[in-house]
């Protein structure tokens, strides 16, 4: 069985996804969800899952000794990041050997880097007059969006598109995609 433990900070939409999907399954688990957000509206999408949930302040994310040390009780062996909005620390990167994964709501490597995620993504591709828009998932790395791309589904950008119009297409993918990549990376990490 591969462990997994999904971060995220605030609605849960991608979690819930990824624990809807997993529900079942005999290869994969989703073992926790972590987030330094005690009022993420995903708690309760886990809570539906029967998926444990671990808040962890500020300091703890700071020093992550106590987050290293429950990512090693559960056996992770993949971290996924699910609308998660901060920065991770190296040591928690160390502490699964690199195979953590993240969602990204552009095609890196454009419209990636700090300060880039939600509709300040959705935004600067409508402002940059790109055609295409769509998602990347790719590892974690120290390198904000840096890592190497496992993944990347495109979607067309409309005449009169806004931000919130791009971004339900764009939602679209995610739910489609990253289930699917991380069934693939199970396969592989098994």
């Amino acid at each position: 069985m591969i462990n997994i433990v999904i971060f995220a900070s605030g609605n849960g939409t991608n979690a819930e996804n990824i624990a809807r999907h997993f529900a079942d399954s005999g290869t994969v688990k989703v073992a926790a969800m972590f987030t330094g957000n005690p009022r993420a509206k995903a708690i309760d999408r886990m809570n539906r899952y029967g998926v444990p949930c671990r808040i962890f302040t500020r300091e703890q994310w700071n020093d992550p000794i106590e987050i290293v040390d429950e990512l090693k009780r559960l056996d992770t062996h993949l971290i996924v990041l699910a609308g998660f909005l901060s920065v991770v620390q190296p040591a928690i990167i160390d502490a699964v050997g690199g195979n953590i994964i993240n969602i990204h709501p552009s095609l890196l490597p454009r419209h990636g880097g700090k300060g880039m995620w939600g509709m300040h993504v959705h935004r600067a591709v409508l402002e940059s007059g790109d055609q295409e828009s769509g998602i990347t998932i790719h590892y974690v790395t120290e390198e904000i969006d840096g890592g190497a791309i496992l993944c990347q589904r495109r979607c067309p950008v409309l005449p009169g598109d806004t931000p919130e119009t791009l971004a339900e297409r764009v939602h679209a993918l995610e739910y489609e995609a990253l289930p699917t990549t991380i069934e693939q990376l199970a396969a592989r990490l098994q």
